[in-house]
């Protein structure tokens, strides 16, 4: 990979959900959608190597980047070279599925909002409750961390950080302000991992270099990486903000909102103009923000923190009547794509990647997420807990399993092609008509809500789903250590 060139200004939105449709398309791998016996449309999933012209010859028709409408209304059978099956796999109906599966139908309404930001503390004022959301948001990493958490702390990733920023506001007036820009600059790394309460785990032992026998202990391990990474962010985004004259990031991401607000009033026919430009703001100014790369001459990329950050701010203060800052629409925005979107909408049949081209490595990661019984089973509704108990009634907490381990590239890969699969899921879902809704619903069922599902919705379904269903905690997740993205 080699650096990469930050999205035209005013093009960030769009950007995210084109190049992670690109990537999809050109690594091989099927988002299914539907056949629909009832039209005349088959949903294929292309790619770069394609050639347009060599399928239109093949169907004897026009063709679109999608879809290829029959020029009959029943074809019988279609002879394709083995090349060119493998880069276009006909679709199943794995998004309907997952749309009128009882899991999805009997959490979403629940769950849709469930994103972990709510902060159950008292702020002096409502600019010291934004710079903790955005500093949460800034943290909201350390997925390739979650086994080694657990088993040091006994909590996971997201659970972990969000600790962590609270033990640093409840410790500010004792200790110095750690969410404040210096305080950001200056904080060492034993004093995150003090904080963090894994100053314990940050040393490994190993042999004395002259001394057979005695062990000695370094500073090393996945907490001690961790900790460096959380060091890292912290001190680059202090520099950030001291230079800019800023006293935290809160004042910060204030003034982009504010920014945004009159992009708005400019743009007043694009929903998306005010918060393409605080993307833009923070992503252009804040390295941690700055998640893409390019892959095979591609820029990918994803922005996970920044789009998360932009929506945490509008949901929390949303609701108050007027809002304290000028808030965006956040609808639309792209999904936050980490580890847990892309691999449960593997396990759950959406991104299919037994297409994808062998280079990327990706077609086994999940070795029996292509088993169909395994499918039905996760989509069904969740079977009684199994979990061991104490003698109080308390569930026992037990270390999840280590999920494979992945290249930089694969994760991009990955990553982007979940954010285009939760374009195409919302896509398909706000194309159904009542009737259908209707007919695919099981019998007594109102499901007309399903027209209505959002990006960040369906973002917060299935991060939340993941935790809230006990087979699904049990689900392998990629695992990427070393980035501060995801």
């Amino acid at each position: 990979m080699s650096a990469t060139q930050l999205p035209p200004s005013g093009a960030y939105i769009k950007s995210v959900s084109e190049s992670s449709r690109r990537i999809r398309e050109k690594a091989g791998i099927t988002v299914s959608r539907f056949i629909d016996s009832s039209t005349k449309f088959v949903q294929v999933s292309l790619t770069k190597d394609l050639r347009l012209h060599s399928l239109r010859t093949l169907l004897r028709g026009p063709m679109s980047s999608r879809t290829v409408p029959w020029a009959a209304a029943t074809i019988t059978s279609i002879i394709i070279s083995a090349s060119l099956r493998r880069l276009a796999r006909i679709s199943q109906t794995a998004v309907k599925r997952l749309l009128f599966s009882p899991s999805f139908t009997t959490s979403y309404e629940r769950l849709r909002d469930s994103h972990g930001m709510s902060l159950p503390l008292k702020f002096p004022s409502t600019l010291a409750e934004l710079n903790l959301l955005c500093v949460m948001s800034l943290l909201n990493f350390a997925s390739g961390y979650r086994v080694p958490l657990h088993v040091a702390t006994g909590r996971g990733a997201f659970d972990s950080i969000r600790a962590f920023v609270f033990t640093m506001y409840i410790t500010a007036d004792a200790e110095g302000d750690y969410l404040s820009a210096r305080g950001m600059q200056r904080v060492e790394a034993g004093k995150i991992a003090e904080l963090m309460g894994v100053a314990d785990k940050i040393h490994q032992e190993k042999d004395h270099e002259s001394i057979p026998g005695l062990k000695v202990g370094q500073l090393g391990g996945p907490m001690w990486e961790l900790v460096e990474l959380i060091t890292k962010v912290l001190h680059e985004t202090g520099d950030v903000l001291v230079r800019g004259g800023y006293l935290n990031l809160g004042v910060f991401v204030l003034e982009a909102l504010k920014e945004g607000e009159k992009a708005k009033a400019k743009e007043s026919s694009n929903p998306n103009a005010s918060a393409d430009v605080i993307l833009e703001r923070l992503v252009r100014a804040i390295p941690a923000y700055q998640d893409m790369a390019v892959i095979d001459g591609e820029p990918v990329y994803c922005f996970k923190k920044a789009l998360l950050t932009i929506h945490a701010v509008a949901a929390r203060f949303g609701t108050a009547s007027p809002p304290p800052f000028p808030l965006p629409p956040t609808s639309d925005l792209p999904v936050f794509s980490d580890n847990v979107l892309p691999s449960l909408l593997v396990h759950l049949g959406v991104i299919d990647l037994t297409t994808s081209h062998t280079a990327y490595g990706l077609t086994s990661i999940f070795a029996d997420a292509s088993n169909s019984e395994s499918i039905e089973t996760l989509l069904a509704l969740p079977p009684p807990s199994s979990a061991e108990t104490t003698a109080s009634g308390k569930k026992i907490k037990v270390v999840p399993k280590e999920g494979p381990i992945l290249s930089t590239t694969q994760a991009f890969v990955l990553r982007a092609a979940a954010i285009d699969a939760c374009n195409l899921i919302v896509e398909t879902a706000r194309n159904l008509s009542i009737e259908e809704i209707t007919a695919l619903a099981p019998e007594g069922a109102a499901l007309a809500w399903i027209k209505d599902i959002t990006l960040p919705g369906l973002d917060a379904w299935i991060w939340s789903v993941a935790k809230d269903r006990e087979d699904y905690r049990r689900l392998e997740r990629f695992v990427l250590r070393g980035t501060p993205y995801f």
